[in-house]
């Protein structure tokens, strides 16, 4: 099942990138990618999961793997409303389709607030477990960072987790990043003093 998946993963970016490249010469509107790589520390185990986006004006697609579980693949269908001069916002509400270990669908937002090298970021999805509604969660990461210059941002992160009828996961924790050219990497640590507290690394590049 996980070789079905990546496959499938592995041919939509060749398709989308395909894709790109024959609308662009007929159409002055560009797609826009970035690929994400997170990475996770904890004592005794890593996860990676990786999420590529693609936008063109409105239209946002979006692909994920072992976000939503572990050998878990999710494709989303978005739509981009932006605007704003000193306070700029973007704004996409989606829908997708998990399959693997976890199947169903996933509504979904992502939101970006900009002001003055400030800045609000947040991904959320509610999963409706398609086997059992016991499975069903709700799952939100928020950043708050400042960026002094285009290459440095710090701040605060957060991760919440409801489980259906179950009382709500909360983690807290900082970032520091940095980026030059296409590349971002930045680092979080999440339950910081606490037994449970690992790492984050977000290596993202955008083109």
């Amino acid at each position: 099942m996980k070789n079905l998946i990546l496959t499938f993963f592995l041919i939509g970016v060749l398709f989308g990138f395909s894709y790109a490249q024959d609308e662009d010469t007929i159409s002055a509107k560009k797609w826009e990618f970035s690929a994400d790589m997170n990475m996770y520390f904890y004592p005794g185990e890593f996860i990676g999961m990786p999420v590529i986006r693609a936008d063109r004006d409105k239209l946002h697609l979006e692909a994920r793997y072992n976000y939503e579980d572990s050998k878990t693949f999710s494709a989303w269908l978005g739509y981009n409303f932006a605007g704003g001069n000193e306070l700029s916002y973007f704004i996409t509400p989606m829908l997708g389709g998990v399959v693997g270990n976890t199947k169903g669908i996933a509504p979904g937002l992502e939101f970006t607030f900009e002001y003055k090298g400030f800045e609000l970021y947040n991904e959320s999805e509610y999963m409706v477990d398609v086997d059992s509604k016991l499975n069903n969660f709700l799952y939100t990461w928020t950043d708050f960072s400042y960026a002094p210059t285009d290459w440095l941002w710090a701040g605060l992160s957060a991760q919440t987790l409801q489980m259906y009828q179950e009382k709500t996961e909360f983690e807290g924790g900082f970032l520091l990043g940095g980026g030059i050219s296409n590349f971002e990497l930045t680092g979080y640590l999440f339950n910081p003093g606490s037994d449970n507290h690992y790492w984050v690394l977000l290596f993202t590049v955008n083109f």
